[in-house]
């Protein structure tokens, strides 16, 4: 999704290689060049072939997160089109952080206790 203008840019492909995966982070950078890039992906092992990984080294801007396993997302792709608009936060980056930082403890906390 461009957050300015809330347009999504996607597509399907028959196919499931890394190397038509690869042309798709190629399209869509190619015309935000310079800015930061957040991508949004499923967790297909395709996304981290090493011709991805390479790709990733050079374009430092650019960053992959996975939504979680069997979520789908996938179909709201086309109905977002009809009607784009541009995405608005509703939180201060100061307060996501600290929800992060929060879930990274609380993690942190339960993998030490289940080492136990």
């Amino acid at each position: 999704m461009n957050v300015g203008t809330g347009e999504i840019f996607g597509e399907c492909k028959p196919t499931r290689n890394g190397a038509d995966f690869l042309a798709f982070p190629k399209r869509a950078v190619a015309p935000h060049a310079g800015q930061q890039i957040h991508v949004v992906l499923d967790n297909l092992s395709t996304h981290t072939t090493p011709d991805i990984l390479a790709w990733l080294e050079k374009h430092r801007h650019v960053q992959f997160h996975s939504t979680p396993a069997g979520s789908s997302w996938i179909n709201q792709i086309k109905a977002c089109n009809n009607d784009p608009k541009p995405f608005a936060w509703t939180a201060a980056a100061e307060e996501i952080l600290a929800k992060v930082h929060l879930v990274q403890v609380n993690i942190k906390e339960l993998v030490d206790n289940n080492a136990k």
